[in-house]
Formats: structure tokens, sequence, C-alpha cells
């Protein structure tokens, strides 16, 4: 949501900036993650933020993520550029393309690989994308397993009334477009651009927690118009809006991820690629993935 009738709205401080670490994962592609770290373990209900590249691949050597399971939570997948190739063990098969979402639920377990398409893995090109990890409620996580993909031409648009910010709104709603994903836990989840001179105060929900994640240029946030850079994530307090604005002079526009949700607030057991509530949820995970319980991806 957006403000668009200029009302006073409880602005959201700055709690906390976080600089993302490098890391390499997968078959070896490169990563920045915020969270999880040492600093920060998790966003409720968000789990894992990852910035993937940008990477330039040479032809024959992109790399990716082979078949691997998942249990008890969702993973998000938001392609900037480049193409992927996604396979699960609930039969979808999907060739993402730059712009392109993809919404798994794994749910009981699920096992799928996101790897570079035959078309990038003969040609080469940049790979830059996302992968997000939101958790589910206990009450869902032995719940069957969902794909839903939403194509960059179908991605509602909003746009502020000068044209210098527009926002791909994945999930929940800015500038009075509103997304059409379905998730478990009420979440945000947007792509914002902007321009040098802009200004925005988005609205969004008092019940969720808010963050968001600067991956390119510079950008004044909060009541008090700290800068942030590229590489940082933002958490801030309860509230009602976030102030948020570019200075005309700025290099290059401002591009970042804008998310929360409303926390689940329970017990968090995690190792690996699952996500439960308690240790023996974790070890019924691995034995029933080790059994073949979780199925394979048919080739």
């Amino acid at each position: 949501m957006t403000n668009l009738d200029n009302e006073i709205l409880a602005s959201r401080e700055i709690v906390e900036v976080i600089t993302a670490q490098r890391a390499t994962e997968g078959a070896g592609f490169p990563i920045r993650r915020p969270f999880p770290t040492a600093q920060l373990d998790n966003l409720d209900p968000f789990l894992m933020l990852d910035e993937v590249g940008p990477v330039d691949w040479p032809p024959g050597e992109a790399k990716g993520a082979p078949d691997h399971p998942h249990r008890g939570f969702e993973t998000i997948s938001y392609l900037l550029s480049g193409e992927k190739l996604h396979e699960d063990s609930n039969g979808d098969h999907q060739i993402m393309r730059p712009g392109d979402v993809q919404w798994m639920t794994a749910g009981s377990g699920i096992i799928h690989s996101e790897m570079p398409s035959p078309a990038m893995i003969a040609a080469g090109g940049r790979a830059h994308s996302f992968q997000i990890w939101v958790n589910l409620p206990a009450k869902h996580k032995m719940d069957g397993q969902r794909y839903q993909f939403i194509a960059n031409d179908a991605m509602p648009l909003g746009q502020s009334e000068d044209s210098l910010v527009t926002v791909k709104v994945i999930a929940g709603e800015a500038f009075g477009v509103a997304a059409g994903i379905d998730t478990y836990v009420p979440v945000t989840l947007q792509d914002w651009t902007m321009q040098p001179g802009s200004q925005a105060q988005p609205t969004t929900p008092r019940e969720q927690q808010m963050a968001l994640y600067l991956f390119q240029g510079t950008l004044l946030a909060g009541p008090n118009s700290q800068m942030v850079n590229d590489g940082q994530l933002v958490i801030f307090s309860a509230g009602e809006a976030i102030d948020l604005a570019l200075d005309a002079g700025a290099a290059e526009p401002a591009r970042f991820l804008l998310f929360g949700g409303k926390p689940i607030g329970e017990p968090i057991a995690r190792y690996g690629p699952f996500v439960m509530n308690t240790r023996e949820e974790l070890v019924q995970a691995f034995d029933d993935y080790q059994s073949g319980k979780m199925g394979t991806i048919a080739r």
C-alpha cells in the first residue's frame, strides 16, 4: 500500500542496518546474503534472503543448484537476468526468464533443482536473481506441495504520479496495485526502482515486520533520511509507513526489495534444507528424504 492521500502516518524508524556477506552456494555460484548470518538468524516469517550474482558466465560454465530436498517452508525465486530451469518431484517443469517469479511450497517434502537453462549453459551470459525462504506455520508444514508461477509480463506494476517510482508487486500492494499470489501468512514482497529526485512513503500493514534490501545505488530511508548503500539490509520498527527518498544528484536509480510479513512466532528448528519446529521433526525429515518418501524428479 502507498500513502496517496497525504495523511500523517506513523513513520517506521530504522532499527538496524546489516551489510550482506559474500559466499558461494550450490554448485559454485556467488551470493550476497544479509541473513541468515551470525548477526541476524531470521526476519520472521522470512528465513533467508540471497542475492545470487550478478555473475557473467562464459559459455559452458554457468552453475546452479542441482537436485536437493526441502520440507517445512516456501522458496521464492525472482529472476533479474539470465535463464533458469526449474524441475521438481511434483512434476513441475519451468524455464524462468528475466522478471519471472516462482513461489514453491515445499510442505511435507519436495525435491527440486534450479539450474541454468540449456540455452544459458550453451551461450553463457549474466545471471542475477534472488532466492528467498519463507517459513510455514506448524499447522501447514506438512501440507501438500504447490507451485505458483508469475511471468514478467503478468506481474502487477505500480507507479507514482510523477512516474519517478515504479514497483513490481510480487506480494502485497503498492500504489493501489495488488498482487495475485496466494500466501499462507500475510506477506509483502516488492521490487522498487526510484529515480534521482524521487520520494515515496509506502504505507505498510501494522502487523507486518518490514525491511528493505538495497541492491543498486544509494537510498535515504527513515524519518531521519539515513543513507543506505548497495548491499545493505534495513530493518524497520513498528509503524504505518516508510519514508524513502533519492537525492536529485544521485548517479543512478535506487533499486531494492521491500519486504515483510506477519511474524509466525513459533520455535524454529532448521538444518540445511529442512525447517521444522523441533529437533525430532528434523530427524524425521532426514529419514523421510533418505528413504525416498519425498520422491524424485522424473526426467
